[in-house]
């Protein structure tokens, strides 16, 4: 099947392969609405990925962020969000994972309040994969999902979680489909495709089209999707409201703003998220070429760190204020099968976690793996009770100034095995990617693009600090890394399900560019997108 079998709007290409089931998604109607909302809203989109360049390029040459003069009326206002919806107010246990088909059916049994389908992090964006997740989704919605695998039937229970979907973020494209020559946001793809078929379904089922918004950097990146939502919704016939989404605060430079982000989505917020991991690439990022900043060992770097700390309880006493819900961030910790004693330590992690998450204040937390879901109910259910969750728990004791958020510690120690555990997650994280899976369970954690990413910017950053500095004394060099990439690949080809495959060949190869070059790239999935 190719693309002349199914019905363009003018100006529209795709060079995607049209499997047999695709049609039922890139309907005319489904894709005027994306070519619809490219137009109007890709000039914006471009204009804003500049002022990302610009503004990095300010923090490089050493400016700070600060809360924003021109916004302090809105920090100060007295506003709520919206009313939220009865679907998302009790939201204890979330559970998140990629859009393949066995994993949509375990996440929506699993027993979680919610499930965050991911079309971004944990999931390699090509082509198959993004068409296939919104034939999964238009099945999961409707409740006709199922599939067979090895003699088991899946298939859904009575209750399942509520859906809330992650699109890409605004620095994704979705190369195989152009409007009037030029590539389309994956966001608005994804967005677009899932909104047209799903939207009326949903409410009529007695929930809606709800979304996690990713990756964002300022109130005005937020301002684009508030307005994508209104065109979506006048589009489609929808009252105004209809949408709701949880922005993921996963940049340093959205912690600045995070009252001005709900203020611009407000009557469509249910919420900030703490994307931790995420987070703690983005202050890596930012900073990379401040000689006086430098983290330790990824494992060091925990929710107790001073900077993660303020992070954690601003974003719950910023959503309290404005009745909006906070939701925790990822526990990457999974059950640990073959080894009890090492899975009673890991499971005590998870329970550590969403014990502080809850007794903070938070309304609930993030899971990777539906064997985690009851131990993090359980935390959840002991602070809240029968309550769905615990927006009246006002914080305003938690004082959080510029300075407590680039409080950036521990910066010791750095560890031979640190380092060479970032280039072993990294080849095998990379290479499991390019071959199609973008969530993958390494050393006994749920890895994604974002743990990824620490991993590999942790490396560039230590080889150019002064502070990059082993514990026993020795500086972190390019050759250094270059030599333990030689020997970790080997480990990873050893121990990786289908190592011996080409992609982790390549994927050592893009680890080394990536970390050793002169110039850091801004997202590793940027230049993987284009081999895929």
């Amino acid at each position: 099947m190719t693309q002349s079998t199914i019905n363009l709007p003018a100006g529209m290409e795709i060079s995607g392969e049209i499997k047999p089931g695709y049609e039922q998604v890139l309907t005319p109607e489904a894709l005027a609405l994306v070519a619809k909302l490219s137009r109007a809203f890709e000039p914006r989109r471009q204009e804003l990925l500049a002022v990302r360049v610009e503004r990095a390029k300010r923090l490089d040459a050493g400016e700070r962020p600060d809360f924003l003069p021109e916004t302090a009326h809105i920090r100060a206002g007295d506003w709520k969000i919206a009313p939220i919806p009865q679907a998302l107010e009790c939201r204890r246990v979330e559970i998140t994972g990629p859009v393949e088909r066995k994993m949509v059916i375990n996440a929506f049994n699993s027993g979680a309040d919610s499930y965050m389908t991911d079309f971004e992090d944990s999931n390699t964006p090509n082509w198959d994969n993004q068409l296939t997740g919104q034939i999964n989704m238009m099945d999961a919605v409707r409740k006709t999902i199922s599939m067979e695998q090895n003699g088991k039937f899946y298939k859904l229970n009575d209750k399942v979680a509520t859906l809330v979907v992650r699109p890409r973020g605004w620095h994704l494209d979705e190369k195989h489909v152009l409007v009037d020559g030029k590539r389309v946001s994956g966001g608005i793809f994804d967005f677009a495709l899932f909104m047209f078929h799903n939207a009326k379904e949903q409410l009529a089922r007695g929930a809606g089209p709800y979304f996690y918004l990713p990756k964002m950097e300022s109130h005005l990146e937020a301002r684009l999707w508030n307005d994508i939502f209104v065109m979506t919704q006048n589009e489609l016939g929808l009252p105004q409201g209809t949408i709701k989404a949880t922005v993921l605060i996963e940049t340093i430079l959205a912690a600045f703003e995070m009252d001005e982000i709900l203020y611009e989505l407000r009557e469509h917020s249910s919420g900030l998220n703490a994307g931790r991991w995420d987070y703690i690439f983005s202050c890596i990022k930012k900073f990379k070429l401040d000689k006086d900043f430098c983290l330790a060992d990824r494992a060091k770097v925990t929710m107790t760190a001073p900077f993660m700390r303020s992070y954690a309880l601003l974003l719950l006493k910023t959503c309290h204020k404005r009745n909006a819900p906070a939701i925790g961030g990822m526990a990457a910790l999974i059950p640990i099968k073959n080894d009890p004693e090492k899975n009673d330590i890991a499971m005590g992690g998870v329970r550590n976690d969403k014990a502080r998450d809850a007794t903070d204040g938070y309304d609930g937390g993030w899971v990777a793996h539906p064997g985690l879901v009851e131990l993090a109910m359980t935390e959840f259910k002991k602070v809240l009770g029968d309550k769905p969750n615990q927006i009246d728990k006002q914080r305003p004791d938690v004082e959080v100034t510029a300075a407590d958020l680039m409080n950036f510690a521990p910066e010791a120690p750095i560890t031979e095995a640190g380092l060479r555990y970032n280039i072993n997650v990294g080849i095998h994280y990379l290479g499991s990617w390019l071959a199609g899976n973008g969530c993958v369970p390494i050393h006994n954690l749920m890895e994604d693009a974002a743990t990824a990413e620490i991993s590999r910017s942790q490396v560039w950053q230590w080889i150019r600090s002064d502070k990059g500095v082993l514990e026993d004394g020795r500086k972190v060099s390019a050759d250094m890394v270059r030599a333990m990439i030689a020997e970790e690949l080997v480990k990873v080809q050893r121990d990786a399900p289908g190592g011996n495959g080409p992609s982790y060949v390549r994927a050592g190869v893009i680890f080394e560019e990536m970390s050793t070059s002169d110039d850091f790239a801004e997202f590793l999935t940027l230049p993987l997108y284009e081999e895929i």
